[in-house]
């Protein structure tokens, strides 16, 4: 029987684990392959959005690049779990490769504005099945008790992405056009394509059930209009308009007749007993929290510095090394720890504490703190988020049936996305908020003008800004991540008290303990 199939039924048996084979090795990588291509599109497209704007036209319509690709993938991640369950986690992975590859030749082709939303949202129809079908298809071929291990690898792809997106969407932009972002993903999914199918083997699955189509189209209502709720309240709409209100409507009544639903349906798409797991519901809590605060970081901890310290844009994925470098670190640790003694409660607990503190530390940065200073809060926070980007996924597919793990990791995917959907658009209501207050303060009358359409100013408006109005903005800022990075603490709260109530079960795959 081939390599990889014999890894899976490794881990329903007990005893030591064996060391994994060549081939689930090379698996490995083309899954980490796939990772980056999920990970990196939007930070190296938005690199190019001003390149792509200037040739295409359509500026009223930029932010659906962003929002289409985004919309798509939320929506298409519980789906493609459950296709996953259904029948067979290898086929339903490289078609969503291949829809991806799809989407990415198509927006390369884009003449308009309106053909490159579209197509994007094919990318994040393919996207939304990259990162669950990694999680899902780690799941079947690496017991729990092993996994830890390979952590590392998961959160360095990540820290890579972040880091060396903006600087390779800059690169490729300025040498060979801005279609060569999407372009660069062909050779990659190319790659990712062949070792997959050459080397993956799973057992083929077929469900007898048919597709819960009801439940299908509930659940992608009510994603689709929580992500618009969270992107378009207080930019586009106020968040007391008529629009918003009818989203909010809406999304609440369909996610309320999906619940009850999945409670009738013969295969549901989301089966609720999964959340009986009082791990997996607690999992599914940390990691909303988690993507709540790590995406609001990454969205204000480089404005900060590029506004109040001068660092430059150009180099804005680097500013972040601290974080993302103790991130990787301590999730190397905690995977490596979990491994050797199956122990893992003590780490959402750590990472719930390091997170709050090193929250709270940002929130005191002000128009005189250094980098060596930010530097090392950054690293605290990011140190709090390596102790829990992984295990929540660990320990969420240690909660389940092997026959429910492309559920259980989709769904966490999804709350995590989710999360950063809510941290983005809260923390940002509140920075905006707080940055428009101060300037109308320090400013007044040319201050509120200044920030009345957007309280971000790029690098270029802020040099034109006369000296005591820029002066006023740095500090504005500095008020604006202090209140955005005070409320991110408070809701960290929520991590510590959940890890609390966490249960050690032990993970499958390791030597089992004598009660």
């Amino acid at each position: 029987m081939a390599d990889t199939q014999t890894a899976v039924t490794a881990q329903e048996a007990p005893g030591k684990p064996e060391k994994q084979p060549k081939s689930v090795r090379v698996v490995l990588l083309a899954l980490m392959i796939a990772m980056m291509l999920a990970m990196l599109d939007n930070m190296i497209v938005g690199t190019a959005m001003p390149t792509i704007v200037g040739e295409l036209g359509g500026l009223e319509h930029l932010s659906w690049v962003v929002t289409g690709y985004t919309l798509a993938t939320a929506a298409a991640t519980p789906i493609w779990g459950k296709l996953g369950d259904m029948y067979g986690r290898k086929a339903t992975f490289l078609t969503s490769i291949v829809i991806f590859l799809i989407g990415s030749a198509l927006s390369g082709m884009a003449q308009n504005m309106g053909q490159l939303i579209g197509f994007r949202a094919v990318q994040g129809l393919g996207a939304g099945g990259l990162m669950v079908g990694v999680m899902a298809i780690i799941g079947d071929l690496i017991p729990p008790r092993e996994r830890g291990k390979y952590q590392g690898m998961m959160a360095g792809v990540m820290a890579l992405a972040m880091i060396g997106g903006p600087l390779v969407g800059g690169t490729i932009t300025d040498n060979w056009g801005w279609r060569w972002s999407f372009y660069i993903n062909l050779p990659l999914g190319a790659v990712a394509l062949a070792l997959v199918s050459a080397v993956l083997h799973l057992p083929k699955k077929r469900s007898k059930a048919g597709i819960d189509y009801l439940g299908v189209v509930l659940l992608t209502v009510g994603i689709t209009s929580i992500v618009l709720v969270t992107t378009w309240g207080g930019t586009e709409y106020a968040w007391t308009s008529a629009r918003i209100m009818e989203l909010i409507g809406i999304g609440v009544a369909s996610l309320i007749g999906f619940v009850f639903w999945q409670t009738k349906a013969a295969e549901p798409v989301v089966p609720l007993h999964i959340f009986r797991s009082r791990n997996f519901t607690l999992m599914s809590l940390i990691g909303f929290i988690t993507g709540f605060v790590m995406f609001g970081a990454t969205l204000f901890l480089p404005l900060y510095q590029q506004s109040v310290q001068g660092a430059s844009a150009t180099n804005s994925g680097l500013l972040l090394l601290p974080m993302l470098g103790a991130m990787l670190v301590t999730s190397m640790i905690a995977g490596r720890v979990t491994t050797n003694s199956g122990r893992y409660k003590v780490f959402p607990i750590v990472g719930g504490v390091l997170m709050i503190v090193g929250l709270y530390l940002l929130s005191l940065m002000d128009t005189g703190t250094t980098r060596l200073t930010s530097g090392l809060y950054m690293a605290v926070l990011g140190a709090g988020m390596g102790c829990l980007m992984q295990i929540t996924m660990l320990v969420a597919q240690n909660s389940v049936e092997m026959k429910d793990m492309g559920v259980a990791s989709s769904s966490t995917t999804l709350f995590r996305t989710l999360g950063s959907s809510f941290g983005v658009a809260i923390m940002g209501a509140l920075f905006n908020h707080r940055v428009q207050d101060v300037m109308a303060e320090r400013a007044g009358a040319l201050g509120k003008g200044i920030t009345e359409k957007s309280a971000q100013l790029d690098a270029a408006s802020l040099a034109k800004l006369p000296a005591a109005a820029r002066e006023a903005y740095q500090h504005a800022v500095s008020a604006g991540t202090h209140s955005a990075f005070l409320l991110g603490a408070v809701i960290a709260v929520l991590v510590l008290i959940a890890s609390l109530f966490v249960k050690e079960v032990p993970l499958k795959g390791g030597p089992q303990k004598s009660s």
